[in-house]
């Protein structure tokens, strides 16, 4: 299948619903004090992915409903989303985010750090607007849950004792939780009985930590042409992926304390030398089985829902990652 038409495909389904979360989005820019809108307007520029609304308008569709609430309830969780990436560009010292400078970068992190706050608090304050407390109620407790995870990720750098339990309690917090969020609150606002929102939520619980997994491989296996960013910034902060871990699981003593020094005293020219040490210790394949074997239990968890065209969409969606997937390479830097 041809990837490219896959993925059109699918934005194809949602493009009116993206585009009206992105309006709402842009909008929102002018709900803050006029003197810092142009932070707002940096963060709220409509860029990126944009996966977690996907998500809500294929959700929605799933069990039938999509209209405005689903639209709010997008902007909120992209809202969110914005506010850890300003944070994150904060602690690794970014520079450059979608294409332009980060707002650490434009203002300072002082700033960074403070309207990423304001973001945090406007999409509670939009969440607030509904007439049931179970949207602010559901925010509220998935953006703590998303900081928690972020602070064992940051309590964890270098930290080679992870368990693996660990590692995927942490992805499951930090980014598996905004897309749960995202088909839990479609399903929610489209009156989904039980049994449905119980399905979305596995699905988006399993197609984000498949997401965040796969992330961990593409920072670390093929070309920066291919991967569109540079590689090895996630061991540049010394966040140990999936890929990093099993190398050291399986490692002698000394080629495990060679990979700690690596990583501890880093430089861009280790990436060489730790993609020589994933490859000799055949931690490629393995990482894409887990991906593979988390789309499973998503694809899995859609089988109670009738045929739809969000149903389909959400399984083109679990395809599309594995194709991503199984595109990657192995190349040493």
């Amino acid at each position: 299948m041809n990837t490219n038409r896959s993925w059109n495909q699918i934005m194809e389904q949602v493009n009116p619903f993206l585009q009206a979360v992105t309006q709402r989005l842009i909008l929102q820019a002018n709900d803050f004090d006029p003197q810092i809108v142009p932070y707002a307007q940096s963060a709220l520029n409509g860029s990126g992915k944009h996966l977690r609304p996907t998500l809500v308008a294929l959700a929605g569709s799933a069990i039938g409903k999509v209209d405005e609430a689903q639209v709010t309830a997008a902007v909120i969780i992209e809202m969110v989303h914005l506010a850890t990436l300003v944070h994150d560009d904060v602690m690794d010292e970014a520079e450059i985010r979608r294409g332009q400078l980060t707002l650490a970068a434009n203002w300072g992190n002082e700033i960074a750090v403070l309207f990423g706050d304001c973001l945090f608090a406007q999409a509670l304050k939009l969440a607030a607007g509904f007439p049931t407390t179970e949207v602010c109620r559901a925010v509220a407790m998935a953006t703590n849950t998303v900081c928690t995870g972020e602070i064992l990720q940051t309590q964890n750098r270098r930290n080679f004792q992870l368990s693996r339990r660990e590692y995927f309690r942490v992805i499951e917090m930090k980014t598996a939780e905004l897309f749960t969020l995202s088909c839990d609150l479609a399903a929610f606002l489209g009156d989904a009985n039980g049994a449905e929102r119980a399905a979305l939520r596995q699905f988006g619980a399993a197609f984000g930590t498949a997401y965040q997994v796969y992330d961990d491989c593409v920072d670390l296996f093929g070309s920066e042409t291919a991967a569109g960013k540079s590689l090895g910034t996630d061991l540049a902060n010394g966040k140990l992926t999936w890929p990093v871990l099993l190398a050291w699981e399986r490692a002698s003593t000394s080629e495990r304390a060679k990979l700690e020094h690596l990583i501890q005293d880093w430089k861009p020219e280790n990436l060489a030398v730790v993609n020589e040490m994933l490859i000799r210790y055949e931690t490629f394949e393995p990482s894409r089985e887990v991906v593979a074997k988390y789309l499973g239990q998503a694809r899995s968890a859609l089988k109670i829902l009738p045929e739809s065209s969000g149903r389909a969409g959400l399984l083109a969606l679990a395809d599309f990652l594995a194709q991503q997937t199984g595109a990657l390479t192995v190349s040493i830097q």
